[in-house]
């Protein structure tokens, strides 16, 4: 047990130790300033204004900003379909793998532009190496950066001084990928093939295993660079069924430990990226230890239950619960990467989620039902977060009996509402379709265990959906025609209304003039604020999910005493 806590420790220290020059640096490059890359990359960026006839210096409306999001992601939407139901005649495809099923297919295309990439399928079987690239493995930079982009428009809101403008979503877009997204990515798929993670255009390898002569097929791949953008875009959807709990996507403990590192390393910087752009550190810390907080408490509760509440058998020495983990990650890393993907909203795994305690199952599915708020997915993850900061202001200043206010600006009516909608959309969306399939005859079928547990599988599925994280519990039989649409509809909903709201949210701030702190002004960047914070979130997520999570993990555990 020692040894995990100082592997934990370790990793929390380096994760903040290069989130804060990586946040300072984020913000450099989207507030225009130069930056050691801008020499080289600011032609590349220039030459794409001008290929697409795009405006550069244009502000946009919070109206032709979500235009301009939304038209986009349409368009990626169409474009992924069309690649996986064509891909039998396009290139590329040395295993000839025909098309997937319409569902799937449009299952597929919504989950990566959402940004979820919720798998129904497996990589190596059913998507050519054109599929994974031009589609899958583009989305994932796609749309990891229109998340970073709606966040920088919501922070333009609370420092624009009585504007009508909240930025340019294609010159957003363009500076993330160029300047943070891709150069990051790079750095980590040499370093992915360095340690054995395969990078090849080669048909798959037949080959002759030893112990036994038997002929095993080895599937090939472009696959470091995109288990690069992968885990670095919170994206998670890996190039392999198996994800990175198979050896050619994770193959050593380097691997591991990088891909743990970059799940959390740009949504940590963001926080410090925001507490520069508002002009005041203190905001953006009180928030990044709200989070880190909540992640350590997380942590801590499934490194516990793994360690301590697995079956102990006479005569057997025992390491904690090993069911469905490797040998190589043992329980605490799996336990560190469980819970860094359901904090992070990235879907990738490097052990059966499934088979974790039901503990460990309920507190990954509470940090995805609280919205992806603790680091959550790049960009949305910290506008989520900033959505319930609002939303403790708004009741602290209820409490008092005071207008609230967040950085100078004062919190209305209407910027409620948009809060609610950001806050409320996931909620309502896991629940109804979790309901929905519960009442469906059919779904006892769809899934491997019966009981309490089989309700979790269901419950944790479209806990995921519902908040464009991805992960799964294996037991539940997602390749469905009814699963596939209402996910896909699902984490479409889930996307883009919040998104949406984001936008307005922050149309109406940048609005406004900045009121003068006074004496009574609720601070927001002490302990105090952070406590307050953290029960907000707290009390929210339990409000909502507790009698689902009684129903299932809460009761999966006691059933398991018995």
């Amino acid at each position: 047990m020692s040894m995990i806590i100082v592997q934990d420790l370790l990793f929390l220290i380096i994760v903040i130790g290069l989130s804060v020059p990586l946040g300072i640096y984020i913000h450099q490059v989207m507030a225009g300033q130069k930056v050691f890359l801008t020499r080289l990359i600011s032609p590349v960026e220039n030459r794409i204004y001008r290929v697409l006839r795009v405006p550069d210096d244009e502000a946009m409306s919070p109206q032709k900003y979500i235009y301009s999001v939304l038209s986009f992601c349409a368009i990626g939407l169409i474009f992924v379909f069309s690649v996986q139901m064509l891909q039998y005649i396009l290139p590329l495809n040395p295993e000839h793998l025909k098309a997937p099923s319409w569902d799937l297919a449009f299952n597929t295309a919504a989950s990566f532009v959402s940004n979820t990439n919720w798998q129904a399928y497996s990589g190596e079987s059913s998507l050519s190496y054109l599929t994974q690239t031009i589609g899958l493995c583009v989305q994932n930079f796609l749309s990891a950066a229109t998340g970073i982009a709606v966040l920088f428009a919501l922070i333009r809101g609370f420092t624009a001084p009585k504007q009508l403008t909240i930025g340019n979503f294609w010159q957003d877009i363009t500076r993330i990928t160029l300047y943070v997204l891709v150069p990051l990515s790079v750095i980590f798929a040499i370093a992915y093939v360095s340690q054995g993670v395969v990078q090849s255009f080669s048909p798959y390898q037949d080959v002759t295993m030893l112990e036994n002569g038997m002929t095993q097929t080895i599937p090939l791949g472009p696959a470091a660079s995109q288990i690069a953008i992968k885990q670095l875009g919170t994206n998670g959807g890996g190039f392999f069924g198996a994800n990175s709990a198979f050896s050619l996507e994770n193959p050593t403990p380097l691997t591991n430990f990088l891909q743990l590192l970059s799940i959390l390393l740009i949504p940590a910087a963001l926080c410090v990226a925001f507490g520069q752009a508002v002009k005041d550190s203190k905001q953006g810390r009180a928030i990044y230890v709200a989070m880190i907080l909540l992640f350590v408490l997380a942590l801590a509760g499934v490194t516990l239950s793994e360690a301590l509440t697995a079956p102990v058998f006479s005569g057997v020495a025992t390491t904690g619960n090993m069911e469905g983990k490797q040998i190589i990650h043992g329980v605490g890393t799996s336990a560190l990467w469980g819970t860094a993907t359901t904090a992070a909203s990235n879907g990738s795994v490097n052990a059966m989620l499934d088979s974790f305690t039901p503990l460990s199952g309920l507190i990954f599915m509470f940090l995805m039902q609280i919205g992806e708020v603790v680091f959550g997915g790049v960009g949305s993850g910290l506008s989520g977060m900033l959505a319930f900061v609002i939303l403790t202001v708004f009741i602290a200043g209820l409490m008092v009996g005071r207008t609230p206010e967040y950085l100078g600006k004062k919190i209305e009516p209407f910027d409620m509402k948009m809060v609610c909608l950001i806050v409320l959309t996931p909620l309502l969306c896991t629940l109804s379709g979790t309901a929905f399939t519960v009442l469906l005859p059919q779904a006892s079928a769809w899934t491997l265990n019966t009981g309490a547990h089989g309700f979790s599988e269901i419950l944790y599925a479209f806990s995921s959906m519902g908040n464009n994280n991805g992960s799964a519990f294996s037991g539940f039989q997602a390749n469905t025609v009814f699963t596939n649409v209402a996910g896909g509809i699902i984490m479409l909903i889930v996307r883009f209304v919040p998104m949406a709201a984001t936008l307005f949210l922050a149309g109406n701030l940048s609005k406004k003039k900045f009121v003068a702190s006074t004496e009574g002004t609720l601070r927001t960047n002490n302990s105090l604020f952070v406590g307050l914070l953290i029960c907000v979130i707290l009390l929210l997520g339990a409000l909502s999910f507790l009698p689902a999570l009684v129903l299932g993990p809460i009761a999966d555990f006691y059933t398991s005493l018995s």
